[in-house]
């Protein structure tokens, strides 16, 4: 069964809209979890326009005893310490996720949009990676599906792809959309036979993801935006399970 990991940016950034801590992200983590997400996921960016450093450690004390749940971390790699902002790298070797997905994001971008190009950032992401899985965590690079920097994924030591879904969810509906949905199954499936683990994220939701989902080696999702919105709609509870269902 495919793992569902809840994306808790969105409540981040509801709470930073006013003075004081209301969402409460870890509340949140604690009822998605109790509804059966089986992982959190956080992005902590520079700007900490939603995540903060403080939110990052909060977490990483709640999963850490809750062996069947992993915590993700996923940013940019190459994020400095800004303020008190410890740099992305020095905050993941604080708070020792499961998984760490590196993200080749930058302040100026309004969310993540592409993966990695390796073939000019493979050698300064190579001892990094090697650095995070001596510590034991999982390292996943956030990738395009695109066969050949697929291949150098793994060459330069990457346990897991996640695929960027962004194109996919956006053709949703139209004729393009069969073509992207094929291109990110030979994706998986190459990666799978080079020895990885294949992740998936970005603008899946509760019409699109169970067509996604029937990519056989697809062995986590992480979900975010829509879920938040859902959880509007629906509840919070309610809508875990019902991603939870469209899994399997």
């Amino acid at each position: 069964m495919t793992a569902l990991s809840i994306n808790l940016n969105k409540i981040a950034l509801i709470r930073n809209s006013r003075d004081g801590n209301y969402p409460n992200v870890v509340e949140h983590a604690q009822l998605c979890i109790a509804n059966g997400a089986d992982g959190i996921t956080v992005h902590p960016r520079p700007d900490q326009r939603h995540v903060r450093p403080s939110d990052v450690r909060q977490l990483a004390e709640l999963v850490s005893p809750v062996s069947s749940v992993e915590f993700n971390v996923e940013g940019n790699p190459f994020a400095p310490a800004i303020a008190d902002y410890p740099g992305f790298i020095e905050l993941v070797e604080e708070t020792q996720p499961d998984q760490c997905t590196l993200v080749p994001d930058g302040d100026d971008q309004l969310t993540s949009d592409h993966g990695f190009d390796l073939t000019t950032s493979g050698d300064q992401l190579r001892p990094i990676i090697a650095r995070l899985k001596a510590q034991g965590m999982r390292v996943s690079l956030f990738m395009d599906p695109d066969l050949a920097q697929i291949e150098l994924a793994a060459e330069i030591g990457a346990d897991r792809i996640e695929l960027y879904t962004g194109p996919y969810a956006a053709a949703w509906g139209n004729s393009e959309l069969e073509g992207i949905f094929q291109q990110h199954l030979a994706a998986a499936e190459h990666a799978t036979a080079l020895g990885m683990g294949v992740n998936a994220g970005h603008d899946l939701n509760l019409d699109n993801l169970a067509k996604f989902a029937s990519i056989p080696s697809l062995l986590e999702v992480s979900i975010g935006h829509a879920f938040t919105v859902d959880s509007i709609a629906m509840g919070m509870a309610d809508t875990v399970r019902a991603y939870k269902t469209l899994l399997g």
